[in-house]
């Protein structure tokens, strides 16, 4: 693998200038339905193809699972780069500007994947966040970089993540379960970002995700400090090739909030 981190960031930056060419223009009201009834735009396939042909001349052997297709087969190698190339596609049709870019490189142990790094971009901001195993989170902004890590010892109110497109009466249980607390609204893989800087505590996720909407924002929270756990209080890990299709899982600042995470399962 003869890249640097900052090849990947700049990889992530290069599909959303991809993704800005198309949402600053007329043509992103072009919308399809895929087979699973969620939507695409050519900007989705646009930063696709930017971050696969990066991808495979930064580091050609190793496979690379994208929500828009894959090269190679990622059971045959200990790691794979997981993409969504443009996460919070619903964000991007609305004209929110709450949608990122997602690229994270995972590692094979038997049939699950843990990431080991991940970067995290908002093209509309040109916000990034990036960060791994053995590395510091860091999150550029308007030209200045530092580092990040959640807030150990919240105090006050909750701060308590929740999506701008998805709520539940499972959601509203959790929150009330958590005592004071105070609603931050967003969208995409920004929501565990904000967990991962400490501006917010907790983003519980009871809808349905995949793999590659999570997998380069939980790198980027366990480096700045953060847990993000299945249902079961344990890592979250990942499924790339038989069922992509996360469980519930919650980024969290702390484990004090374990027990009613356990709680609200059922």
């Amino acid at each position: 693998m003869d890249y640097e981190d900052l090849d990947i960031v700049d990889l992530a930056i290069e599909a959303g200038s991809a993704i800005m060419g198309i949402y600053d223009s007329a043509t992103n009201a072009q919308v399809h339905t895929k087979e699973d009834d969620s939507p695409l735009t050519i900007a989705d396939i646009a930063a696709h193809e930017t971050i696969v042909e990066g991808l495979m001349k930064l580091d050609p052997s190793t496979p690379i699972v994208s929500e828009e297709g894959r090269v190679g087969d990622a059971m045959s190698n200990e790691f794979s780069w997981l993409v969504d190339p443009l996460d919070g596609t619903k964000e991007f049709i609305k004209r929110n500007g709450m949608f990122t870019v997602n690229i994270a490189l995972m590692r094979r142990k038997a049939y699950r994947w843990d990431p080991v790094f991940g970067v995290v971009h908002a093209p509309v901001t040109q916000t990034t966040w990036y960060g791994g195993k053995k590395r510091p989170g860091i999150k550029i902004s308007k030209g200045h970089t530092r580092e990040i890590s959640v807030n150990n010892r919240p105090e006050g109110p909750v701060r308590l993540v929740a999506s701008g497109s998805h709520r539940s009466k499972t959601d509203e249980a959790f929150a009330s379960s958590i005592g004071e607390h105070e609603i931050i609204r967003m969208g995409s893989s920004l929501k565990a970002c904000i967990v991962a800087e400490g501006s917010a505590d907790l983003y519980p996720r009871f809808g349905p995700t995949s793999c590659w909407d999570i997998a380069a924002a939980h790198a980027v929270v366990e480096s700045a400090g953060g847990k993000v756990l299945g249902p079961d209080c344990e890592t979250l890990d990942y499924d790339l090739v038989t069922d992509v299709i996360n469980p519930f899982f919650l980024v969290t600042c702390s484990t004090k909030w374990n027990d009613v995470w356990s709680e609200n399962q059922d």
